[in-house]
């Protein structure tokens, strides 16, 4: 498969502090990339990067053979046909005055697209192909459910027929129920329509439902990235396998025999100089594993993402 997304050393600072910090990553034709870590380690910021919502401070973000992350907004506009942003809070993404069918017929006047058969039948197909029915055509976004107007959100980024949708964290707002449905729609809309996805979630059992690859993201930067399958199985960065044991497991026998990682101590303050291991304050192998060669090594040498075709870790010591 080729690479429809790629992503080089992006970086981006607020202030004094640096939310991404060297982000590598690829996304390719037809795949699903998921993007998981805690609030704050910079992964929402880094969807708003790939879609220039935001200015990289530096970087290379190069999208369908165009390093755009230095376009400016005109260079922009014809490209957006093909990346769309579904974000997470849809009534904060939808215009309170404007109907169902302005806001998705939006995106074919901004394009100066003239759908077959009309700009009204046209949204009428997207809103009954995301489960929404045509007769709210008219409706208000306040008129409906939380998890009908992230289908909106969604029916709007489908409207051009994308190549590639950024997810930023579209279901964390919704109730769990409604969550499995939207994700279960997100996923036949890829089948059906060929797209690929950047998800961001926090939620490493949603990403695991959807996504073919898994970067694991740690104040700013990626800790571990491999297919889904492998990293499920056997994670070796232990910032992953802290994640993966806070799943909720159903079975009670599971459970107990599950072991449980919990991570002690504060991560660094934001803006302050980091000094090798960013994880190692918070890291149950350097407080409980190590010698004192090693706890050397993560306290004065910051690890690199490795580049391991089974998968790739940013860890000194990594699992084997």
């Amino acid at each position: 498969m080729t690479d429809l997304l790629s992503v080089s050393d992006l970086r981006k600072d607020f202030g004094g502090v640096r939310a991404v910090d060297g982000v590598s990553f690829t996304v390719r034709a037809g795949e699903t990339l998921g993007l998981v870590g805690e609030s704050g380690c910079g992964k929402s910021t880094t969807a708003r990067l790939v879609t220039r919502l935001l200015e990289p401070t530096s970087g290379t973000v190069r999208f369908d053979g165009h390093e755009i992350s230095r376009y400016s907004e005109r260079r922009l506009r014809p490209l957006r046909r093909d990346l769309q942003i579904v974000f997470q809070d849809p009534i904060a993404s939808l215009n309170p005055r404007h109907t169902a069918g302005t806001i998705l017929a939006a995106p074919f006047k901004i394009q100066g697209v003239r759908p077959p058969g009309g700009q009204r039948a046209a949204v009428a197909d997207l809103m009954a192909r995301v489960g929404l029915n045509p007769e709210h055509y008219n409706r208000y976004p306040h008129e409906f459910s939380g998890g009908q107007r992230q289908r909106l959100g969604i029916a709007r980024a489908l409207a051009l027929r994308p190549k590639l949708v950024v997810c930023d964290e579209p279901v964390s707002a919704l109730d769990a129920s409604v969550q499995a449905q939207v994700v279960n729609l997100l996923a036949d809309l890829r089948d059906e329509y060929g797209l690929s996805y950047l998800f961001v979630a926090h939620d490493m059992a949603v990403v695991r439902h959807l996504s073919d690859r898994v970067a694991v993201m740690y104040l700013g930067r990626i800790v571990e990235l491999a297919d889904r399958d492998t990293l499920y199985a056997a994670p070796r960065h232990p910032y992953t396998k802290a994640l993966l044991s806070a799943v909720p497991v159903p079975d009670p026998a599971l459970r107990e025999r599950r072991e449980r990682v919990l991570l002690r101590g504060d991560p660094p303050a934001p803006g302050q100089a980091a000094v090798g291991c960013r994880f190692r304050s918070r890291c149950p192998r350097y407080r409980d594993d190590l010698d004192d060669t090693q706890r050397d090594r993560c306290a004065t040498e910051d690890p690199q993402l490795s580049d391991d075709p089974s998968g790739a870790v940013a860890c000194h010591f990594p699992s084997p």
